[in-house]
């Protein structure tokens, strides 16, 4: 793998076009239009020219609006190719989001950003579509500019802290990563899959397995804006072997039933899921409707993205993100980076035998260069970078995450995990989804508030909410403060976005 290392991620598409040149590519399901591998390294060769010729220059940085989609993923690795930095944008980004990037990341240059030009008075260039075609005569041949430690990505991302910071993301860290993850076995991607790619790839996950396809030369299936119908359609209609989801992406298709799923997914043999938690409930139940399991991984845009997968152990675990990825080093470390020793003892609850939790560290060659622009926040100088997660090693090594460090609420001086108060609220089954907040308390420091979105169709009164709490719960845990909503604000890969569930107090 070492070697790899030092080249372009955009090599992937050229090895996959010398070796599979006749194997289909990519496939874009709304637009119906499909090409070879030979056709997308013809259209990035062709697109990493006009760049040029546009004077997009190395290190450049070019913002896309990453829709799943052939003519992005086009852009996408041209702009690899060309040694310019590709900044990727959600197709829901606001203006205000959109504006705050490319002013933040330095942008010169933007694919899909409707008025961009008209809005940054000029500032930025606006790129024209990529000619997928190959009748066109222009020349394709580009040799890729720069690679390895050199910028790829830059990442906007807002992790707890409310404000984006931009993750930079080099060639290294994005090929180490491609190649630890195929080094699994079973390997999530091989060269005979047909890969559904759903999650948005504006997302460092998403992004995984787009890497992860043109590493294998396999088939990627692009959907669009992700739909239950559109997804189904697409694994049946084009035999979908792989998918790459999240856990709102199963949820979702979890309830078009077993006949209808079962048709579907009748040649998948892989599924995975990442980016946030899955809960147990919907692997049990995707399961039972289909006879399959769901592996799930743990990462984040930092780390490349993936860092662990139940994979490792075999066998898709409820409630674990499994062990550590070939290549990949974890550790648990308490405030001052001191790995916790099996031993040590605290006042936190016992999750696991013999174990204690602490703030999950990784290294590896996946990990990220820092944040924009001067590598603040990066590995530290052994290589090691704490992820901001607190988790625990159950009895078999396998990881089990807690929470989020700064998601953390501290009661009269002890902590509470949201994570465990969102547990215990979930067993009730009139609660179709929760979440536990801290918020301030002149006498307690911080006090637990839920935001509880009820099933349709049932009663659910917040005398029952607490009672079930303070059976279940340590009398500090116990909420006192509960709200009802329809429902709660998420990312785009189905995280809880908790900041704003800290306002409006009620009681």
């Amino acid at each position: 793998m070492a070697d790899t290392l030092t080249g372009n991620v955009a090599d992937l598409v050229t090895a996959a076009s010398e070796n599979v040149p006749a194997h289909l590519g990519l496939v874009d399901v709304p637009d119906g239009r499909s090409l070879s591998w030979q056709r997308v390294e013809l259209a990035v060769g062709r697109y990493a020219n006009t760049l040029a010729g546009l004077g997009v220059a190395p290190g450049d940085r070019v913002a896309l609006v990453m829709s799943n989609s052939l003519q992005a993923c086009v852009v996408l690795f041209a702009v690899l190719r060309a040694g310019a930095v590709a900044v990727p944008l959600g197709t829901d980004a606001v203006p205000r989001e959109v504006e705050r990037v490319l002013d933040h990341g330095g942008v010169c240059f933007a694919f899909g950003v409707p008025r961009v030009t008209d809005r940054t008075g000029g500032v930025v260039t606006a790129l024209p579509d990529p000619v997928l075609d190959d009748t066109e005569q222009v020349d394709s041949r580009f040799s890729a500019i720069g690679g390895g430690e050199d910028l790829a990505l830059l990442c906007y991302t807002s992790g707890t802290a409310g404000t984006p910071r931009g993750v930079m993301l080099s060639h290294r860290a994005l090929l180490a990563n491609a190649a630890q993850c195929a080094a699994l076995r079973p390997a999530p991607v091989t060269p005979t899959d047909r890969v559904l790619l759903a999650v948005p790839l504006a997302h460092a996950y998403g992004l995984s397995g787009l890497w992860q396809v043109a590493l294998a030369g396999a088939t990627g299936v692009l959907t669009g804006r992700f739909g239950i119908d559109t997804a189904l359609d697409a694994c049946r209609d084009h035999r979908v072997t792989t998918l790459v989801g999240v856990p709102a992406i199963y949820q979702a298709l979890a309830t078009a039933g077993r006949d209808r799923l079962g048709e579907a997914l009748a040649t998948a043999r892989m599924l995975t899921s990442g980016a946030a938690p899955l809960d147990p409930r919907t692997l049990a139940l995707f399961r039972q409707e289909t006879g399959l399991s769901i592996f799930e991984g743990y990462g984040l845009t930092e780390t490349g993205p993936v860092l662990t997968s139940t994979l490792v152990g075999g066998f898709a675990k409820p409630g674990s993100v499994g062990r550590a990825i070939p290549g990949v080093e974890l550790r648990l470390v308490d405030a001052d980076g001191t790995p916790v020793a099996p031993d040590d003892s605290d006042d936190e609850p016992d999750f696991g035998d013999d174990s204690d939790t602490g703030l999950v560290a990784a290294r590896g060659q996946n990990l990220f260069s820092g944040y924009w622009p001067d590598g603040d926040g990066g590995p530290d100088a052994e290589g090691w970078f704490r992820t901001g997660d607190v988790g625990y090693l159950d009895p078999d090594g396998d990881l089990r995450l807690v929470d989020r460090a700064n998601d953390l609420i501290i009661v009269n001086g002890f902590n509470v995990y949201p994570h465990e108060v969102e547990q215990v609220v979930g067993e009730l089954p009139e609660v179709a989804e929760v979440a536990a907040v801290g918020v301030p308390d002149e006498r307690a420091g911080e006090r637990v508030k839920l935001v509880v979105v009820p099933r349709a169709g049932v009663e659910l009164t917040r005398e029952r909410l607490l009672e079930h709490c303070r059976v279940n719960l340590a009398r500090f845990k116990v909420p006192t403060v509960v709200e009802f909503a329809a429902e709660l604000p998420h990312s785009v890969t189905g995280k809880i976005r908790r900041a704003g569930l800290r306002d409006n107090v009620q009681t």
